[in-house]
């Protein structure tokens, strides 16, 4: 395996299938055999969450609501799907934590850093909900933040799209896609792989991203593996 300890990013969107809100109980099934083959392989996994499928703060502040609160709402929104995606991994027989950034003990233990490392060391499945537990954050920062913090080697975010294009490619089939790009051209091309406060983070620890399609089966285990699957952002 390429990687020993990984950060798998994955939007509350994914966990929607083919419904319009919510949890589809297939798709996460799906993921959760996906992320089995590569923790059967020795490879450590810890795994960031967003809640967009519940609820978005951002698009409540727009509407009027205090943007603190919905952004509260929203870490408790990634709290479910993260509680949602453990049952599915432990009814594929493998073990997890979940650690939260906002203190919920009857559900999750408080994110500690050493904790964190010790249970990836145990090769537990760790997932990480409530975001950074601090408003105006992003899971996306969350996940870096993470990232960095567990001395995990890449960032894998997993999407719907194989990768990164100029363009929007369910919008232009012309669209051309990146095999591998560097920090520099991602900002100057004005690409949105990430908000910009969580790449500038990745960016500035040198922690590699890669985007590849989640929903396409063995995919997770070729990018661990080292295999040339969606777009990788480095240096």
């Amino acid at each position: 395996m390429t990687y020993k300890r990984i950060l798998l990013k994955l939007s509350g969107e994914a966990l929607m299938g083919e419904r319009q809100y919510g949890i589809d109980p297939k798709r996460l099934k799906e993921y959760a055999i996906e992320i089995k083959k590569v923790v059967d392989k020795g490879v450590e996994v810890a795994i960031v969450i967003g809640g967009g499928n519940i609820f978005r703060g951002v698009a409540a502040a727009s509407n009027g609501m205090d943007r603190v609160q919905g952004d509260y709402m929203g870490m408790l929104a990634t709290v479910i799907n993260s509680l949602a995606l453990q049952s599915a991994l432990e009814e594929e027989g493998i073990n997890t934590r979940l650690l939260t950034a906002i203190k919920m003990q009857q559900v999750a233990e408080p994110f500690i850093k050493r904790r964190a490392v010790r249970h990836l060391e145990k090769g537990r499945v760790v997932i990480f909900g409530a975001g950074t537990g601090n408003p105006y954050f992003t899971t996306d920062t969350a996940a870096v933040l993470r990232a960095i913090e567990v001395d995990a080697e890449v960032i894998l975010k997993g999407t719907r799209v194989d990768g990164i294009y100029n363009v929007d490619p369910e919008k232009d089939k012309n669209a051309i896609k990146f095999e591998n790009i560097s920090y520099k051209d991602v900002m100057n091309k004005g690409l949105k792989v990430m908000d910009m406060t969580a790449f500038a983070l990745s960016q500035e620890n040198n922690l590699p991203i890669i985007v590849f399609d989640m929903n396409t089966k063995g995919n997770l285990e070729k990018v661990v593996s080292g295999e040339t699957i969606g777009t990788k952002v480095d240096k």
